[in-house]
């Protein structure tokens, strides 16, 4: 038994000699844990320094992203324009009353001219380099409303302005239309036909600047902007694609307020970069707009002559659209003029619906009297434009045509009647065939869904 026990103390001391080196590599595993435990100790604070550089960089992109994109104007030493910018009367609403060498705009407010939009553009526009123009509502109005059978609704805000651009020969009222943009006092920009909120808002005594940015070196390359007392309150708007690389004109609209244009060449407040205004532009980066009277020194006053329902207006429009330099005088454009400013009317349908004589049915007694006839009539002769009157029954009527020819009987006018009478010519026929064409198909398409309902 002895030599057995001897074999398994043997055995045993060789397994204690092979069980030690597995008991250092424990500890050694141990003590590589404890240091690893150590280091990761230490390595919060390096961490939070990784953090914190890493929020002192994103908070300096913030403070890239919101600073001033726009740079100072830098020195130029072309010619400036020489010619003085103003408003000419064919290129505003015909209830605007500029005053004070065309630095003061006011409008109308008798007879229910109080609801109407007034609309002016410069005669002069921008075409290339970065310049802006001034705008201060030095007075807002609130004329007193009609007694109350009144039943209709007014157009709100009471109170309301617009300042952009738009192209030569475009509607008078700015932002209504695809060829033209402009911010108002609410807070929206309008472009193609939308509107959205970008800016804040701004009210009287306030000094408003519009800028527009057409340097291609510069990183606001065709857009818009908007300040409030020298301060950016909107983001640079981007032009529309339609209205890149055209002539674009100071255009403001407005209502119920008295408004000072600033053109310069000083400004009222100054922007956080130095920006030169319009009237201190480079000649050749403006362009002028043409005067109806500019060639012959006198306005015409057209009077169509036509029989009723035979395309008489339609005509017009043709007219109208090859001469945007005429203004129709007419109760159709008092009509359309009114829907653009804000005002609410019934559809009117069957006899009542009549291009010639429509029936002025908003409830607000002021405006269905006709008194913005009235007062057109009296204001249009003393304000030098091209104009085509057109009432197809008085220009019938040789005592109702005499009427009118005496309320512009100043020599600045040349009266002519225009009969539009016997067959018409083949592009006149071939657009009304496009246009009977699309009607009918419009018809069989709506009646082609009312079925399948």
């Amino acid at each position: 038994m002895a030599p057995k026990k001897k074999v398994t103390t043997t055995a045993k001391k060789e397994e204690a000699k092979t069980t030690e080196p597995k008991v250092e590599e424990k500890k050694e595993e141990t003590d590589a844990k404890k240091r690893k435990a150590d280091e990761s100790k230490e390595e919060p604070p390096k961490k939070e320094a990784k953090k914190e550089t890493a929020s002192k960089a994103t908070e300096s992109e913030e403070m890239e992203d919101g600073a001033e994109r726009e740079k100072d104007a830098p020195l130029d030493k072309r010619p400036i324009l020489k010619d003085t910018v103003s408003f000419n009367p064919s290129d505003t609403t015909l209830n605007v009353i500029p005053t004070v060498g065309g630095r003061v705009l006011m409008a109308l407010s008798d007879g229910g001219m109080q609801y109407l939009i007034a609309g002016a553009r410069a005669n002069i526009g921008i075409k290339a380099g970065r310049y802006m123009y001034e705008v201060k509502i030095i007075e807002a109005l609130n004329p007193a409303e009609s007694s109350t059978t009144q039943r209709g609704r007014v157009p709100v805000p009471r109170q309301l302005v617009r300042l952009g651009f738009s192209v030569a020969g475009s509607s008078t009222i700015v932002g209504d239309t695809d060829d033209s943009v402009c911010f108002d006092s609410e807070g929206f920009y309008h472009a193609d036909k939308k509107k959205s909120a970008v800016s804040q808002r701004f009210t009287r005594d306030q000094v408003i600047a519009v800028l527009l940015n057409l340097d291609p070196k510069s990183p606001n390359h065709n857009t818009v902007s908007l300040f409030r007392e020298g301060e950016r309150i909107s983001e640079p708007q981007p032009l529309p694609d339609n209205l890149k690389d055209k002539v674009l004109y100071p255009h403001i609209c407005f209502r119920s307020v008295t408004v000072h244009m600033n053109f310069g060449p000083q400004s009222m407040k100054p922007l956080p970069f130095k920006c030169r205004m319009l009237q201190g532009a480079a000649a050749v980066d403006t362009a002028p707009a043409t005067s109806p009277s500019a060639k012959s020194g006198k306005c015409k006053v057209m009077l169509p002559v036509a029989f009723p329902d035979e395309g008489t207006f339609d005509w017009l429009d043709e007219f109208l659209d090859k001469n945007p330099t005429y203004v129709e005088l007419s109760d159709r454009k008092i009509l359309e003029w009114a829907v653009k400013s804000g005002l609410w009317r019934p559809k009117a349908t069957g006899w009542k619906h009549s291009n010639d004589k429509p029936e002025f049915n908003f409830q607000i007694p002021s405006m269905d009297d006709l008194s913005v006839r009235r007062v057109l009539n009296a204001v249009a002769p003393v304000v030098p434009r091209n104009y085509v009157i057109m009432e197809v029954k008085s220009n019938l009527i040789k005592a109702e045509r005499m009427e009118v020819l005496n309320r512009f009987s100043n020599t600045m006018y040349n009266k002519v009647a225009t009969v539009i009478m016997g067959e018409p010519a083949e592009d006149y026929k071939e657009k009304q065939r496009e246009v009977m064409i699309k009607e009918k198909q419009e018809k069989a398409d709506a009646e082609w869904r009312a079925k399948k309902s």
